[in-house]
This record gives C-alpha cells, sequence and structure tokens, in this order.
C-alpha cells in the first residue's frame, strides 16, 4: 500500500461519564484540570496509548504492526533487534553499538515494523543509536467544552492486603481508599497528519485506516471502573487535496461548533450539546471526509 499523498487536519470529540478520563500524578490521581478556567484536560500521550493498545490487540504478531513504547518494554532491546536484523554484531563493535554509518538503517528499520514509530515519531538515540523521528500524526490535548467539576468519592475494600495489616487492625479487615470521577464532560481533540513527513517514515494508507479506526473505538477496549463510560462521539476530517495542505488549520478547526443546547444548564450526556460542522464554502482544495464512530 502507497504512502498517503494528503495533508489531514481533525476534530475528536469523546466524552466520559462518572469516570476519570486521564489523571494526574502530581495532583493525587485528580482529573486533569486548567487552574485558570476549570476545564478538563485529557494529554495527548493519554490518547496516543489508548490507539497503541487498540493496535497492539488487533493486529498482535502480524508483520510491521508491532508497538515500540508498550506496557513493560524496555527500549533499547528493541534498538538491539534492529541492527541485529542488519547483520551487525553489538558485542564486537563500540562505533556501530553507538550507530556509525548505519543509523539511518537501523532507523528505517524501526520505522518497517513499529506502528507507533511510523505513526507518532519518536527520540531512539539511545546507546544503540537509531537516530530520531518525526511522526507524521500530531495531537493536541483534548480539552472539555465547559468545564469540569471534579468528585472525590470515599470506597471501602473489606481485606487487607498482608498479615500484619490484619493483625494491627484487630481482625476489622477493611481498608479506606478514594476514587475520583468527572459527573460527566465532552472533551475536544485537534489532530493533524503530514504527507511529507508521512514520506520519511512510511505511514501508508492502511496505516491510515487503522489509525482512524483506533480513533473510532479505542474507549471500546479500555474498559475500567475508573474510567467510568467513555466514548468516541464524533470524527470530524478535513481531506487536503495537496501533500502541504490548502487552508489553515485553524479556519478548519472554526467549522466545528459545540454548544449547549437551549434550557441546559449542567449538561450530563452527549445529547445535551449541539455539534454542527459548516461544509459550505470550504477552501479550495478541501474537502470533509465522511466518518463513522
Amino acid at each position: 500500500m502507497s504512502v498517503i499523498q494528503n495533508r489531514y487536519d481533525f476534530v475528536l470529540l469523546f466524552d466520559v461519564q462518572d469516570g476519570n478520563p486521564n489523571g494526574d500524578p502530581d495532583a493525587g490521581n485528580l482529573p486533569r484540570v486548567d487552574p485558570e478556567t476549570g476545564h478538563g484536560l485529557v494529554t495527548d500521550v493519554c490518547l496516543k496509548r489508548k490507539v497503541r493498545n487498540f493496535v497492539q490487540m488487533s493486529k498482535a504478531d502480524e508483520k510491521g504492526y508491532d508497538i515500540y513504547v508498550k506496557e513493560k518494554a524496555v527500549l533499547i532491546r528493541e534498538h538491539e533487534k534492529a541492527y541485529k536484523a542488519l547483520g551487525v554484531d553489538l558485542s564486537e563493535d563500540g562505533k556501530k553499538r553507538k550507530g556509525g554509518e548505519r543509523v539511518e538503517d537501523a532507523r528505517k528499520w524501526m520505522c518497517d515494523n513499529y506502528y507507533d514509530i511510523r505513526t507518532f515519531g519518536a527520540v531512539l538515540a539511545l546507546n544503540v543509536n537509531c537516530g530520531q523521528v518525526r511522526g507524521p500524526v500530531q495531537l493536541t490535548f483534548a480539552r472539555s467544552v465547559d468545564p469540569i467539576v471534579q468528585l472525590e468519592h470515599s470506597i471501602t475494600r473489606m481485606a487487607v492486603a498482608t498479615e500484619a495489616e490484619a493483625e494491627k487492625q484487630q481482625g476489622d479487615n477493611r481498608t479506606m481508599g478514594r476514587k475520583f470521577t468527572v459527573p460527566y464532560a465532552l472533551y475536544r481533540c485537534h489532530g493533524f497528519i503530514s504527507a511529507p513527513l508521512a514520506a520519511q517514515t512510511g505511514f501508508t494508507e492502511n496505516d491510515l485506516a487503522l489509525f482512524w479506526n483506533g480513533l473510532s473505538v479505542m474507549f471500546e477496549h479500555d474498559r475500567s471502573a475508573a474510567r467510568g463510560l467513555m466514548t468516541t462521539r464524533a470524527l470530524v476530517v478535513f481531506l487536503h487535496e495537496s501533500k502541504m495542505g490548502n487552508a489553515s488549520a485553524h479556519s478548519l478547526f472554526d467549522r466545528v461548533s459545540i454548544r449547549r443546547k437551549d434550557g441546559v444548564s449542567v449538561p450530563r450526556s452527549f445529547s445535551d450539546y449541539e455539534v454542527s460542522v459548516a461544509a459550505d464554502g470550504l477552501p479550495a482544495g478541501v474537502s470533509i471526509v465522511p466518518m463513522t464512530v
């Protein structure tokens, strides 16, 4: 399948109900929030993680679709695989261990074999050097349409973890904990796909189709009690006729409007919002790709 030949810009809408979409470890795992406005935040790396997990599940053991950044990975081992595949004996040549003249070959091998590298890019300049990759697909932080409320819930577990804890509690084997949720929030994320960078990593039309699918269903395979009900609600994709693009991204994003419906003061579902896309009068060379989520 050929490398993509067009630029894309897109808007992703997803929501959460009674869950924590992205806890902040610097704030005791409270839902991330903009302290000035109260709007909720979900990081770009959080969303990329869900796409990675989807690809890892759906393309398990399929050549060219391995995942570089995955749970319990030791990244330098993946670099060593590249050099071994190129026939370089890392134990004998210190210069080649750092890469030397084979860095570009190793970089290409990593792009060919790891979906997330040729999609999102990666810094591969470890002791076993595979260079640096600028990925064609980039995402912004997602921001909630309205300010969020961070709820804190006390929870009880009717058990303890160790004998020492049981002894200390004299048989009352209950432990207390905390759980944090957002009652409801609709989040908006912006994304960009560069054809020139896709040519550098080998990001193909098949890779793009897999990415769209991942954005659409990534929450379906990421269920947990902590995250509540999370759902992709809309994916608006702007297709440019050219590789470099036919209009600025911000002017296209401004065409996607979200407003609370009349009479709704406290949104508690997606149906409380009205989403509209100004499809008339698009800039020359730009079209909207129909997407089903």
